[in-house]
């Protein structure tokens, strides 16, 4: 399948992009510097734009038959970028007829909150990254608002650990005991699997080891 990756850059993004050439997709990668992945394969394509402009994303769409969003702020506690260029995303899916919708969200967002421990909701997503979350919060009303063919994946913390598998999928509101983290390139497995895997449409799904 065709693919675009927005945030393809980001530590999750590249090794998402990785993961679907391997899986035999052919993938463009949308940041603002997409040569920082140091990728070379016949089957990537690499388009600069910022997911701020609405017309940018829209151009970027036409002729994919998916996109993934890994969309990050950095360090940023106050960028509204999950939100605001996921609503640019939804716009030109709409605009070009592309239907399949993949987003990288966050364990803990609505009801995966009950999933948390005590130090993911008062310390880090409760004082720390309070923006961040309900910022996710938002991009996901929009992705279930969408009216395209989505899946929501939320992930728990991330490990720089290769991939190891054997992580909880589909975890369920109030699930407790589980570790709360998780190797990057497991999730970026994960998200390369959605794109042909639809047992999750129209679902948030929580994975985490």
């Amino acid at each position: 399948m065709r693919v675009i990756v927005f945030g393809a850059t980001g530590t999750v993004g590249k090794l998402a992009v990785e993961r679907m050439l391997k899986d035999g997709h052919h993938v463009t990668a949308f940041a603002r510097n997409p040569g920082k992945l140091d990728i070379r394969d016949p089957r990537l394509s690499l388009v600069a734009g910022d997911a701020f402009s609405e017309t940018e994303v829209s151009e970027a769409i036409e002729g994919h038959d998916a996109v993934v969003v890994t969309l990050g702020a950095g360090m940023s506690r106050s960028s509204r970028i999950r939100s605001l260029g996921t609503l640019n995303v939804i716009r030109g899916m709409h605009k070009h007829g592309v239907r399949g919708l993949i987003c990288q969200s966050t364990l803990g967002a609505h009801e995966s909150w009950s999933n948390l421990d005590f130090f993911w909701k008062r310390i880090m997503f409760g004082f720390l990254l309070k923006p961040v979350f309900k910022d996710h919060e938002r991009q996901e009303d929009m992705v279930r608002a969408s009216g395209l063919d989505w899946t929501i994946v939320r992930p728990s913390a991330f490990t720089d650990e290769p991939a190891k598998g054997g992580y909880v999928e589909d975890v369920r509101p109030g699930e407790r005991k589980l570790t709360l983290k998780m190797p990057r390139a497991d999730l970026a497995n994960f998200l390369s699997r959605q794109i042909s895997d639809t047992r999750y449409l129209y679902r948030a799904v929580g994975i985490t080891n």
